[in-house]
């Protein structure tokens, strides 16, 4: 077998768009700050307004409607820190109680219990085998009132699992709430217009859509409270303090422009990629569990759990192989506790803990989908050998 190196890690971060890369270089001896008023700060204004302009079109906002920032985290933490601001520039008499789904990014649910510590009323919504998220309660806890915000991600980066945000936007307005979609996984993949979704705020970051890292984007609906997370300075129009990333910034616009032209036949192409890993799995594996909607995700995406195999060590034996895949969310690759979006869809701890995420990008071929099938079934083999607890057929290997 020929040895290759092969990266299906895009929903963790993607490499550069040789178009992004070229923009950017390009650029590099542009270094007038965006706030001085000579010609060297002119030309940097002048290529953040116009990137503004080119991120702002793609998803159907005004340019006075994006905010750019450090990454989506940093976007999504300033969304949720508008319960703890206390600033007269926000809402006031700002609803006490947050909705957010089980499910979403780490970044959401960790400043979700840190807000709980200082006072803020945060409930999870459940989801259901497929990771969508219980509508029927939403609306239930919505009726009861004092809900100031609803935050639910667009697609989920472990399962790919999308969520009917147009549905559930107009549920949070119709009872008066707020509503946040954390879209970082689906945005360039998927069609994402902020008017048709109905959202007040949206996420966005750089390093998934081919860009480059430490960039990211939030859309405030006009009119929208709002309340600056970083503060010290006038820029973004006094919404987000410090010298903004001139060449972060313009390495977003080009990858948003390159999404443009891209993103619809990729989706239909990694469609296919993604069916022929899944028949293939299926096919080549015993008892191959795929997790997620099956048909309402993303085209990039795909989970599956092998029990008797465990995540970790399905990773670094296709990691010896070449081949480059995940156990779930880049953000909590660190710890050993199963998936807390696995185990949300009702999946217990061993047959989410014996997890990958594979996700597919644009440089991805069928030659290396291939390589992966061929290379996944003896690894799976050689780790269920050495476990004892695996028993083909048996109790440990029977999960719904």
């Amino acid at each position: 077998m020929t040895y290759r190196q092969i990266y299906f890690d895009h929903n963790a971060t993607t490499p550069l768009h040789p178009e992004v890369k070229k923009e950017m270089v390009s650029a590099m001896e542009m270094y007038g700050n965006p706030s001085s008023m000579h010609a060297f700060g002119r030309e940097a204004r002048a290529n953040v307004e116009d990137a503004r302009q080119r991120v702002a079109a793609f998803m159907g906002a005004e340019e006075s409607e994006i905010v750019f920032t450090g990454s989506g985290s940093e976007a999504n933490n300033t969304v949720l820190s508008l319960f703890v601001c206390g600033s007269h520039q926000c809402f006031s008499g700002m609803r006490p109680t947050i909705l957010t789904s089980r499910i979403e990014h780490p970044c959401v649910l960790e400043t979700s219990q840190c807000l709980v510590h200082r006072g803020v009323d945060v409930n999870y919504l459940d989801v259901d085998r497929y990771g969508k998220v219980d509508l029927d309660q939403l609306e239930d806890r919505l009726k009861v009132g004092g809900v100031g915000l609803v935050s639910v991600m667009m697609a989920n980066n472990e399962i790919g699992t999308m969520q009917d945000i147009t549905l559930i936007s107009s549920l949070a307005h119709q009872y008066g709430a707020l509503m946040h979609t954390d879209a970082v996984q689906a945005f360039g993949k998927v069609p994402v217009d902020v008017n048709a979704l109905g959202v007040d705020f949206l996420t966005v970051s750089g390093h998934k859509i081919y860009g480059p890292k430490g960039i990211g984007a939030l859309y405030v609906r006009k009119s929208t409270p709002y309340c600056p997370f970083i503060r010290g300075g006038h820029q973004e129009r006094g919404r987000r303090a410090g010298t903004e990333n001139t060449l972060g910034i313009m390495g977003l616009a080009m990858a948003v422009d390159m999404r443009a032209l891209e993103m619809e036949t990729e989706e239909i192409r990694l469609l296919g990629l993604k069916e022929m890993l899944r028949r293939g799995i299926g096919e080549r594996i015993d008892e191959a569990l795929f997790n997620g909607h099956p048909v309402d995700s993303l085209a990039n995406t795909l989970n599956v759990s092998f029990p008797g195999a465990e995540g970790e060590s399905i990773l670094l034996y296709l990691d010896l192989a070449g081949i480059a895949v995940s156990t779930g969310s880049a953000c909590a690759s660190g710890s050993l506790d199963p998936s807390h979006v696995l185990l949300a869809t009702g999946i217990d701890a061993e047959r989410a803990h014996g997890s990958i995420r594979i996700s597919l990008g644009r440089d991805n071929t069928v030659e290396d989908v291939e390589y992966l099938l061929d290379v996944l079934p003896g690894v799976i083999e050689r780790i269920r050998n050495m476990s004892t607890a695996y028993i083909k057929g048996g109790a440990h290997a029977s999960v719904r």
